[in-house]
């Protein structure tokens, strides 16, 4: 089987400690934690307005990507590093939080919509919508007039504790993507058990 060729691996998120642990942050844990398992550190680029690492993973050469341009504006700093190392928005996988999912649910797939994500619907305007979307389940507060100062909020110890182990879980789902590809990673994440309340998994 043969594995999807990622060259550029995006975390979403917004720089300084004071978002360092929000859910919204997620994105931005999950490359952290690729950075750290596969040795890779990360540098400023301020022509990118990026904070980028080289990484090895899966037998690939590949960079991860922190846009420091905040979330609503996402999309300058991926096109930027996609355009100067020709990169395609189908090399490209993007991790990013999910309020449609609960806390500790991991999904991936292909193209789509930003699903009122405004990170994704920067990154889409600049990039189209071709490439990979590493979803982690955060949650929804139940009221949209609440959902700004839920995903800038930190999660309570009990779903944090879940969104821990999804990052996990999303870190370990990159390898399988780059050497066995996107059945094989998918698989191994929509089989894990439901959380409560959750509908049963498929591949969308």
């Amino acid at each position: 089987m043969t594995g999807e060729p990622l060259k550029l691996i995006v975390g979403l998120g917004n720089p300084g400690i004071e978002y360092a642990r929000t859910r919204h942050n997620a994105g931005f844990q999950v490359v952290d934690e690729l950075a750290r398992r596969h040795q890779a550190t990360f540098r400023s680029e301020p022509r990118h307005q990026a904070e980028l690492a080289r990484a090895h993973i899966g037998g690939e050469d590949l960079w991860l990507l922190k846009p420091m341009s905040y979330m609503n504006r996402s999309g300058d700093p991926v096109r930027s590093v996609a355009d100067y190392y020709k990169v395609p928005a189908e090399s490209v996988l993007v991790a990013y939080d999910e309020l449609d999912f609960p806390a500790g649910v991991v999904r991936l797939k292909q193209g789509g919509g930003a699903a009122g994500h405004n990170g994704m619907r920067d990154v889409i305007a600049h990039m189209g919508d071709a490439f990979w979307r590493l979803r982690i389940g955060i949650g929804h507060p139940g009221d949209r007039s609440a959902v700004l100062d839920y995903v800038l909020g930190r999660p309570n110890a009990a779903d944090a504790e879940l969104i821990r182990e999804a990052l996990l879980v999303a870190a370990d789902a990159v390898p399988v993507l780059l050497t066995e590809g996107a059945q094989s990673a998918m698989n191994r994440l929509h089989s894990r058990g439901p959380s409560p309340g959750e509908p049963p998994a498929t591949n969308s």
